[in-house]
Parts: structure tokens; C-alpha cells; sequence
């Protein structure tokens, strides 16, 4: 699920990192990327908790304008491409 997928991109970003060495995870400061909208801002927030400053996504999800809010209230840049790459 997109709550699990992101816990689970930021721990193996932790642990990338403290293989190579690193003084931070490689999540602070980063980008997150999505391949479908955002139905819910708890995926967006994971990220955000993992340290990413930025989001692009497709969009077109009923609650966007929560996903929004959210993004905003976390002080997190989002854009939205308007172009979605999954598909079922």
C-alpha cells in the first residue's frame, strides 16, 4: 500500500546511507516521485517525515485539494503533471 511503500523507500534510504558512510539519510532534502495521485495525504506525509522537500505527481484525485492543504501545512513543494503512468 502507498503508506507502506514510502515507510519502506525511507528505510532503505537510512540504510543506504549508513552503508556509504553518510553523516543523514538520503531522504532529507529529496524529491519524491509518483507514478499515480495521491488518493489520501498520508503517503505525502510519510515522505514528508522522511525528510523530502519536494513531491511531483500526476494529480486527478477527488481529494487533491486535501493532498494540497497538506502539502502546503507541511511546507512541502507538489506539482502536478497532469500525466498518469499507472494504469490497471
Amino acid at each position: 500500500n502507498r503508506r507502506d511503500s514510502a515507510r519502506i523507500a525511507a528505510v532503505r534510504a537510512v540504510e543506504a546511507a549508513e552503508t556509504a558512510g553518510w553523516s543523514q539519510a538520503a531522504t532529507i532534502g529529496s524529491a519524491c516521485a509518483s507514478d499515480a495521485f495521491f488518493p489520501f495525504a498520508d503517503g505525502l506525509l510519510q515522505a514528508v517525515e522522511a525528510g523530502a522537500t519536494a513531491v511531483i505527481q500526476p494529480g486527478g484525485s477527488i481529494r487533491d485539494d486535501e493532498v494540497i492543504a497538506a502539502a502546503d501545512e507541511a511546507g512541502i513543494t507538489m506539482v502536478f503533471t497532469g500525466m498518469r503512468h499507472f494504469r490497471h
